[in-house]
């Protein structure tokens, strides 16, 4: 039966999550399933709450751990990453240092200086984590989560040209989210949605032979409706798509809206008042960064509670692509997911072999991207703005130029509209001595 390793499983609640999806499929039922993390305790606790999962669910699956990466690997079918290198500290100095220079991030995980040095992180461990597939696991799919998605995914296929994809919630998550605002039920709509990673756009939305665009055009009119997305629809009001990632991520991502502490206070995180579910803590900076360390105390609760029995285990699948690509790779039984992947030829108007998140079919055969052609003039500008830091970022890994840290970042749309040239390369500085520790690719003194 299938090997399928978890490099991260010490993110309890993914890992369960994604566990959990994988062991509902029956067609992966008897898997062997292998976690890995650096970290032994967090290891500990995973492996007892997928074990417990086989046991309570009384399947034929078998659950292994280990902090080596390459045992982890070794004879992998597939090989799911979820990793965050540095944690939760490095992650504090991608959001504080920027702040001191007035860089005002919510999340800070895809683009900024927060996303630039998580993608100069993590980018060498998945390249050592590929050379490791190249020696014991050489047909392993790679299936990516960790962000900075777009440079990760792009460096992979770069620097060693493995399979992968890389997969995200945003798409299904927001087509979702529309189908709920106009009332129509989920299963009855059909989209076709393009772009890159957390900035792709909902090109057709339809059921059946009915464009729904002009229901969606009549609900953000809704102030109930503008209070949950205020950023995502001020996008389509003026570039005439809805795009895929949440209105705090899509803050960060366009020049507009976050050029000072005022105006991120003032402005914008009034509009997030009555956000439904406070994740980004309404825009303000830091957002994510909180929600980590205050949801990091409610796993352990939610652990406890799955172990000993007192939570109910799910009992659907989650709207996750991953456990549907395995799926339908080896059952050959087709599933349409949409995933990020070489840009080779499918978008005409975003640069060759850049990472782009596109319709993809997936069976036996793999992982088949649909060509989408020519973005919406617009739309394919924005996501250049971000293509052009993206690739920066997987310059300065693969060659360890400094030089190309500091480009990456003078060219981010936010904090160009935030800061000279020369508090860029000051603030710059600071970051790369400060994550030193997580840079190995720079000759760092």
């Amino acid at each position: 039966m299938q090997k399928i390793t978890l490099i991260g499983a010490g993110s309890v609640v993914f890992t369960r999550n994604l566990c959990s999806d994988i062991l509902l499929t029956p067609a992966l039922q008897g898997s062997t399933i292998a976690l890995m993390d650096v970290d032994p305790d967090r290891l500990a606790q995973a492996h007892a709450l997928v074990g417990a999962i086989v046991e309570r669910r009384g399947l034929a699956a078998k659950v292994e751990a280990t902090t080596d990466r390459l045992e982890a690997v070794r004879d992998a079918d597939y090989v799911i990453t979820t990793f965050q290198q540095g944690g939760l500290d490095a992650y504090k100095l991608d959001i504080e240092i920027p702040q001191r220079y007035g860089v005002e991030q919510c999340v800070g995980d895809t683009l900024g200086p927060g996303g630039v040095f998580r993608g100069l992180r993590t980018i060498p461990v998945l390249l050592d984590l590929c050379q490791d597939m190249d020696n014991v696991a050489p047909d392993a799919l790679l299936i990516n989560y960790v962000n900075p998605m777009s440079p990760n995914c792009w460096a992979v296929d770069l620097a060693t040209g493995r399979p992968h994809v890389g997969l995200c919630h945003s798409v299904q998550g927001t087509g979702e989210m529309l189908a709920r605002w106009i009332d129509v039920p989920y299963d009855e709509v059909s989209y076709y949605c393009a772009g890159i990673n957390h900035q792709a756009w909902f090109l057709e939305f339809r059921r059946g032979d009915e464009d729904l665009y002009p229901l969606i055009w009549e609900a953000i009119t809704r102030p109930e409706i503008d209070a949950l997305e205020p950023v995502r629809i001020e996008l389509m009001v003026h570039f005439g798509y809805f795009v895929t990632e949440s209105s705090g991520h899509a803050s960060e991502y366009v020049p507009y809206l976050r050029k000072n502490a005022q105006m991120v206070n003032e402005e914008l995180v009034p509009r997030f008042a009555n956000d439904r579910d406070g994740w980004f803590d309404y825009g303000r900076t830091g957002g994510y960064l909180r929600h980590c360390i205050s949801r990091a105390a409610e796993s352990r609760q939610e652990y406890q509670e799955l172990l000993e029995g007192v939570r109910d285990l799910p009992t659907e699948r989650t709207h996750e692509y991953g456990s549907y690509i395995i799926e339908a790779i080896e059952t050959n039984r087709p599933a349409r997911v949409n995933g990020n992947v070489p840009n080779l030829g499918l978008i005409l108007n975003l640069p060759q072999g850049c990472s782009v998140e596109v319709p993809c079919l997936v069976d036996g055969n793999g992982i088949q991207p649909t060509v989408v052609g020519e973005l919406p003039t617009q739309l394919a500008a924005l996501n250049r703005a971000c293509v052009n830091v993206q690739e920066l970022v997987v310059e300065a890994s693969l060659t360890g130029d400094t030089e190309a840290v500091h480009h990456a970042v003078t060219l981010d749309p936010l904090t160009a509209a935030v800061c000279t040239l020369s508090q860029i390369r000051s603030m710059v500085t600071e970051m790369l001595g400060a994550q030193s520790q997580w840079l190995p690719q720079f000759a760092l003194e």
